[in-house]
């Protein structure tokens, strides 16, 4: 039982500062689908950074967190290009437990993309070992990248 509670403190007081964002986009489609993940309470300390004067309801419910004030932040904090084009992320749905934030973004982008630049600024203000992993899959090409404080954009030829 100690052991369970343990696991359970170290898990709330998690020393690594990770969001993780995928983008999939299949092949001659124009739509770029993005789902991003990162602890609730991080997501909590950096959406005071966008939002000084937002107070949350008494959970970590969706309904306390505006969705089209998520998407303002998300859109503020992660810059997305195909084609040296910034798009513009729409929400389509988000889920919050006690844990992580879990939300998910439709891009309307290039049917034939052949370049893509990502800018993520998630928690970088925050923590300096912060880390956002991206995952890609876009017309079939699939690569990870690891953007950090100091390295905080990366830019592909996709063909």
């Amino acid at each position: 039982m100690l052991r369970i509670l343990i696991l359970h403190l170290a898990f709330l007081l998690h020393p690594v500062h990770v969001s993780i964002t995928t983008l999939t986009q299949e092949a001659e489609s124009d739509c770029l689908k993005v789902m991003f993940r990162m602890y609730f309470d991080d997501f909590q300390l950096d959406y005071k950074l966008f939002h000084p004067g937002f107070k949350p309801g008494t959970g970590s419910e969706d309904s306390d967190y505006p969705h089209d004030m998520l998407n303002k932040y998300f859109n503020d904090r992660v810059q997305i290009y195909i084609n040296n084009k910034l798009l513009p992320g729409k929400l389509t749905d988000v889920a919050i437990n006690e844990y992580e934030i879990l939300m998910n973004f439709e891009f309307e982008s290039n049917a034939k993309p052949r370049s893509f630049r990502i800018r993520n600024q998630i928690l970088t203000r925050i923590y300096s070992d912060q880390a956002n992993m991206i995952y890609l899959n876009i017309n079939r090409y699939e690569d990870a990248i690891k953007l950090t404080v100091d390295d905080t954009e990366a830019v592909i030829r996709l063909k």
